[in-house]
């Protein structure tokens, strides 16, 4: 009607919203989940379908789902799994240490119980969502989202990609941090992934890389039963 200001959704009013909910909503469910006691052969693929609606209904619709250096891309997320895995290799025992294991960042455990480590439908679930839920929920807050928003927070007047000496180093230990006892290598991991985004200035390289990461991390995982990397 005439002189009737419409009320706008949050995705419109807010544009925070889109970067952010995503990656709350993904958060949440990890620490309500459990709680709800569900069989996990249910439970895996809903977590999966619910969070691939809300990235669906999320995801910013001027970012092009397209990457711009698309080998490139897949080569680094293949060199980022090398680094996360190679200290444990080549020292055993290694996250064992104070530094790795405390009760401030947690110990080495895995989220799967013996059994679902056995059950190929949730482990297939579980690797759905390492690599195509988790590389779009992360990279839209981190990359897309935060490393601007720290540089302005009218971050829309951010390109994509700029560089803030605050913004890069703060986002990148805050995502170590959200990794637990493997934060040394999240650190590295932050630096490499900032780098990329500012070298591509493209969400879609950043999701691509992370979901080469995940995809070989978690056929690792599988392959040699190294279940305390799916924390």
């Amino acid at each position: 009607m005439p002189g009737v200001a419409l009320s706008r959704s949050p995705l419109e009013e807010y544009p925070s919203f889109r970067y952010v909910a995503p990656f709350v909503i993904f958060i949440v469910l990890l620490a309500v989940a459990p709680k709800l006691d569900l069989d996990a052969r249910l439970e895996a693929p809903l977590r999966v379908i619910v969070m691939a609606a809300v990235c669906y209904v999320c995801w910013p619709r001027d970012l092009t789902l397209k990457p711009t250096k698309p080998l490139l891309s897949i080569g680094v997320g293949a060199i980022v799994f090398v680094i996360w895995i190679v200290p444990d290799v080549l020292f055993p025992g290694y996250r064992q240490s104070v530094l790795f294991s405390n009760s401030f960042i947690g110990h080495l455990h895995s989220s799967l119980r013996p059994s679902e480590q056995q059950n190929a439908w949730v482990l297939g679930w579980r690797t759905i969502r390492a690599v195509a839920i988790v590389p779009i929920v992360e990279e839209l807050f981190w990359r897309a989202w935060a490393m601007r928003w720290l540089i302005n927070p009218d971050f829309e007047k951010v390109p994509l990609g700029a560089y803030g000496t605050l913004a890069f180093w703060v986002t990148a230990v805050l995502f170590a941090s959200e990794h637990g006892p493997y934060w040394d290598v999240g650190l590295i991991t932050g630096i490499i992934y900032n780098s990329w985004m500012i070298r591509t200035k493209s969400v879609a390289d950043c999701v691509l890389m992370h979901a080469v990461t995940n995809a070989i991390l978690s056929s690792y995982v599988i392959a040699r039963a190294q279940w305390q990397y799916w924390q």
